[in-house]
């Protein structure tokens, strides 16, 4: 579904993307995971077009990304901080999506009723909290009933409860043979979604494996103990 070759990204000096090759299939849950400055944003950005590649290439669905937009309605993006005009109210906020995409398929308004925006819908975005914010975030990117969903940081910020509600929508939205993408830091919260984990350093992927081989690999349940086993081994051996 998404083919990333030989992605490579530069600001000034700092070399953001290494030439990164990646591939993300249809009907999993892919974490995108690794230190902060690592590259994970710019790679997620130049999936979207917001960042236009030094070299490399994208492909969705078999069609280069460059040049192109109507892909990206097939996509639905929830931005770690979402940043939205603060005299609108939540429902205004939604309807203005909602014009813009001037779509004519049915919408995906579970998470507007679970998160019990419905009841709260004429509050202005300035009076929101930061969690209040996300769930505002998610019910967009899961609005338009999009074959992707890229999540940057999705339970940031959220209540326990909001959280459970929102990893339970991913879950039923990867058995319906959706791809999606996670960045996230709290690997503890990644167990019950997640079904391959990228790892990312100074802008290259260090692995790129299932979760079933990753266990099998470290003999680790968890991800977060599977990830930092792995660690361990590699700075032993740079160590040596």
């Amino acid at each position: 579904m998404i083919e990333i070759q030989n992605l490579y990204k530069k600001f000034g000096k700092l070399e953001v993307l290494k030439h990164v090759n990646l591939s993300c299939a249809k009907q999993q849950c892919i974490a995108l995971i690794g230190p902060n400055g690592c590259g994970k944003t710019t790679l997620i950005k130049s999936v979207l077009g917001m960042v236009i590649p030094d070299d490399g290439r994208i492909e969705f669905n078999g069609q280069v990304t460059l040049g192109q937009f109507k892909y990206r309605e097939n996509i639905g993006y929830m931005p770690q901080i979402g940043r939205y005009p603060d005299n609108m109210t939540i429902s205004q906020i939604i309807d203005m999506i909602k014009k813009i995409r001037n779509s004519n398929e049915p919408l995906d308004e579970d998470l507007y009723h679970a998160f019990g925006l419905d009841k709260m819908h004429d509050k202005e975005m300035r009076t929101l909290s930061g969690g209040t914010t996300q769930k505002v975030s998610a019910v967009l990117a899961f609005l338009f009933n999009p074959d992707v969903l890229i999540l940057d940081e999705p339970t940031a910020g959220l209540d326990p409860l909001a959280s459970e509600i929102l990893k339970e929508k991913i879950i039923r939205e990867k058995e319906k043979g959706k791809l999606i993408l996670i960045t996230s830091h709290l690997l503890s919260e990644l167990d019950d979604l997640v079904t391959e984990i990228v790892f990312m350093q100074e802008g290259q992927i260090i692995f790129h494996k299932k979760i079933g081989q990753l266990q099998t690999e470290t003999g680790e349940d968890r991800i977060s103990k599977s990830i930092a086993k792995i660690l361990r081994q590699q700075r032993d051996e740079q160590a040596n």
